[in-house]
C-alpha cells in the first residue's frame, strides 16, 4: 500500500530560510515522519517570496509535475501562506502588496479549489520586528497587518470548515519572541521554526489526518 501523501505549499517559512540547524519546520516534520514506518511521505514546496496569487497559480501543477504524484491527487495539502501579502511597498503606508480584502477573497476561492480534491489544513502567519524595516529596503511589514491578514484567514477556514492553526498572537505571547528572528526582522532563525514544529506536532487536525494519534478507549459513564 502506498503511502499518503501531504504537499506543504507557501512561501521561505515554508522552505526553512533561517533556520541553519535542522532547515525549517516543514523539515523538521519531514525528519520526524521519516522514522515512522506508517506515516506519510512529506514534500516540501515553499518558494521565497510568494505570496497568494503565485501559491494559488502554481498549487495544481505541483502534483501534476512530479513523478510520484503524477495522475494521482495528493492526499492532503497544508497551506502556509500569507506574511508576503501583507507587506507595504515603499512606505510604512505604502500600497500593500494584497489587501486584507482581496487576501480573503483570494484564499476563499483557492481553499474551495483545493478542498474539492483533497484534504486541506492551513497554518497562520508569523510575527516581523517592525523595528529593523523595512526589509530589501522597500518593503515594510508591520504586526498590525500581520494580525489582521490572519484574522481574515482564520474566518475564511472557518466559512470553509477547514483546520487552521493561529501562530501570530500565539508566538507574540512568548517572551522570548524576538530572539527567534533573523536579523532582517521577517524570517525565523531555528528556534522560531522549532517552535511552530512542535506547534504542528502537537497539532490534533494534522496528526489525525496522518493517523499518528494513539489509539485510545475509554468507558461511557454510567457503563
Amino acid at each position: 500500500m502506498k503511502p499518503r501523501q501531504l504537499l506543504v505549499i507557501g512561501d521561505s517559512g515554508v522552505y526553512g530560510w533561517g533556520d541553519r540547524e535542522a532547515g525549517g519546520w516543514c523539515e523538521r516534520l519531514r525528519r520526524d515522519w521519516m522514522q515512522l514506518p506508517a506515516a506519510p511521505v512529506i514534500y516540501p514546496l515553499g518558494i521565497r517570496g510568494d505570496g497568494l496569487e503565485r501559491v494559488a497559480a502554481r498549487w495544481r501543477v505541483e502534483w501534476q509535475c512530479r513523478g510520484e504524484l503524477r495522475r494521482q491527487t495528493p492526499d492532503g495539502v497544508l497551506l502556509a501562506v500569507g506574511l508576503n501579502d501583507t507587506a507595504r511597498v515603499g512606505r510604512p503606508d505604502g500600497r500593500q502588496q494584497l489587501s486584507s480584502e482581496a487576501y480573503g477573497f483570494g484564499m476563499g476561492q483557492l481553499l474551495n479549489e483545493i478542498k474539492r480534491l483533497t484534504q486541506v489544513l492551513v497554518i497562520g502567519l508569523t510575527p516581523v520586528d517592525e523595528h529593523v524595516m523595512p526589509f530589501a529596503d522597500c518593503l515594510w511589514y508591520s504586526n498590525q497587518n500581520v494580525e489582521l491578514h490572519e484574522s481574515v484567514l482564520a474566518e475564511t477556514c472557518r466559512d470553509a470548515d477547514i483546520p487552521f492553526l493561529p501562530l501570530h498572537q500565539t508566538m507574540l505571547e512568548e517572551p522570548d519572541w524576538l530572539t527567534w528572528m533573523e536579523p532582517d526582522g521577517l524570517h525565523l532563525n531555528g528556534g522560531g521554526h522549532h517552535f511552530i514544529h512542535q506547534r504542528l506536532r502537537n497539532w490534533t487536525p494534522l496528526q489525525t489526518w496522518a493517523a499518528l494519534l494513539p489509539l485510545t478507549t475509554t468507558t461511557p459513564v454510567g457503563g
